[in-house]
């Protein structure tokens, strides 16, 4: 993948590949809150490598029910913590933030995807952003967007792409990656990024999605308070839809269960 680590992200932190300068602490991440530490320590206290801890927290992170909240302000990691749910930007702080709380440095890379990846949530938008999150393992950067959708959304999503035939739509590919294993890296569309059809553009690398908003590139081609005034008119819509897919999958799961016991 080309290089992007131009000067195009947040002005508070420096946009350099070193691993140690993506550990410290932001508005959003505020790793000085004692229960976001103390959540930190609980996840992590019996693991014995960074490649346990860094499952312990994605594991953690990707139960966390998606959602898409009325929300007119960007959410710290604990207020998310403590929401119980959370749509992408959400899940990308509280990820964040508990792996640099364990001493694991992590970042977001941003891409901006095709509007179509979210067929059958809504239909109103041409692009979205993506926070993919790059983790540091075995002296390099793994990456993975799987932490987004929780078990439950992603069994249901793929029998709503099977049944209608799509390839695309709800956020996912069909075959796309469900599950991070930290020992590689693993897309909701199954394919390296620049290989993946619905990236239209990298949108570089930041501590949290306020670096992304904030960033000059961002506000060049965005008007912030448009966008966020579009997305909370689509939000009820779209939590509609999500609510709807995560019943169906719970009662798949039910049904599975019953079967098996059987």
């Amino acid at each position: 993948m080309a290089d992007f680590l131009e000067s195009h992200g947040f002005d508070r932190q420096p946009v350099v590949d070193g691993p140690d300068c993506w550990l410290g602490s932001t508005e959003l991440l505020d790793l000085d809150d004692p229960k976001l530490r103390l959540r930190a320590h609980a996840l992590t206290q019996l693991c014995r490598t960074d490649r346990e801890k860094a499952l312990a927290v994605y594991g953690f992170v990707k139960r966390i029910p998606f959602a898409k909240p009325f929300k007119m302000r960007l959410r710290t990691a604990r207020q998310v913590i403590e929401a119980g749910c959370g749509d992408a930007n959400d899940k990308a702080t509280v990820l964040i933030a508990l792996m640099r709380a364990a001493g694991i440095p992590a970042r977001l890379r941003y891409i901006e995807m095709r509007g179509e990846i979210l067929r059958g949530l809504t239909s109103n938008v041409a692009s979205a952003g993506r926070p993919l999150a790059e983790i540091w393992l075995n002296d390099c950067w793994l990456r993975t967007d799987t932490y987004i959708f929780d078990a439950v959304y992603m069994s249901a999503a793929r029998q709503r792409l099977k049944d209608h035939g799509w390839d695309w739509g709800y956020g996912i590919h069909r075959n796309g990656d469900a599950m991070w294993g930290a020992a590689g890296d693993a897309f909701l569309g199954g394919v390296a990024t620049e290989k993946d059809v619905m990236v239209m553009s990298d949108l570089g690398l930041y501590s949290d999605p306020l670096g992304l908003v904030s960033s000059q590139a961002w506000r060049a081609s965005h008007r912030p308070m448009a966008r966020v005034l579009h997305w909370n008119m689509l939000a009820p819509t779209m939590d509609r839809v999500v609510r709807e897919l995560r019943e169906e999958g719970s009662a798949t799961r039910v049904t599975g269960a019953k079967r098996r016991a059987s």
